[in-house]
């Protein structure tokens, strides 16, 4: 990575996971990320890591050249408010909020700063996360480089236009909480046979870890990888009668389609 300063406002999970993945691949020096946010517990645990910590967001904003905006979506406006005047022309922003458009962070800021739109998810903590990316018009490749790299060091990330990032939230954003649902009641229904739960949870981790793979390596299609396992009058075939004639796959469609909805509205 270049030499320019890393600003991160907000020292929540989803910073904590970028600043160490920075730093545990030895991207950037700690002293080169600067951190502000109103929790001194979270800022005293970033400065343990090493990292230049900042009494205002406006003393931030004034030192880096690239800022990443990690609060919610409901605190960007009054952030931008707050930093508006700090912020140079040529400073990039990274938006990581749900729904929040790069026209909105200009906006806000009064400036037609160069940016990034990020939609990363949770996993990023474990450097297995997976994160949609999308460009300002004016952002150079060497910037846009820089943030992309920001976010791969710690999983994969995928570049896409911003017309796609509020419907993205359903695919990565969103949907780590939609395979918890469905490994608790796998989980749930072992338990209530008379199977272990530790035993039950390092089963269904597993299935979940080796599926994954198997999506990613077989060359096979979601469709051929059920059929290869649902065999004529056996077991998952009948689990897989009840899946749908529950209308399984049509809730989780509809699911990620209020997802995608709520995600407009937090924009609005």
């Amino acid at each position: 990575m270049s030499n320019k300063r890393i600003g991160f406002i907000g020292a929540g999970n989803m910073a904590t996971a970028i600043v160490n993945g920075i730093i545990s691949n030895k991207a950037k020096d700690a002293g080169d990320i600067s951190v502000y946010d109103l929790d001194k517990a979270k800022l005293d645990l970033m400065a343990e890591k090493g990292t230049d910590t900042t009494d205002s967001c406006q003393e931030l904003a004034e030192k880096s050249d690239i800022i990443v905006l990690a609060v919610k979506p409901q605190n960007y406006d009054e952030v931008l408010a707050d930093i508006k005047d700090s912020v140079k022309e040529n400073t990039v922003i990274v938006t990581i909020a749900a729904g929040i458009s790069i026209a909105h962070v200009r906006s806000g800021l009064g400036k037609n700063c160069p940016a990034v739109r990020v939609m990363p998810n949770t996993p990023l903590l474990l450097g297995k996360g997976a994160s949609a990316l999308c460009r300002s018009e004016n952002i150079s490749d060497e910037d846009f480089e820089e943030v992309y790299k920001m976010f791969s060091l710690s999983g994969d990330a995928v570049l896409l236009t911003e017309d796609k990032m509020n419907a993205v939230i359903a695919v990565n954003g969103s949907s780590p909480a939609y395979v918890y649902l469905f490994a608790k009641a796998m989980v749930d229904y072992a338990v209530s046979v008379g199977i272990d739960r530790d035993a039950a949870m390092k089963l269904v981790c597993k299935t979940f870890e080796g599926s994954a793979e198997m999506l990613r390596s077989s060359g096979d299609t979601p469709e051929t990888l059920i059929e290869k396992v649902s065999s004529k009058g056996g077991t998952t075939i009948e689990a897989m009668k009840v899946l749908n004639e529950r209308a399984v796959p049509q809730a989780i469609f509809d699911a990620m389609a209020a997802c995608t909805k709520r995600a407009e509205e937090l924009g609005a």
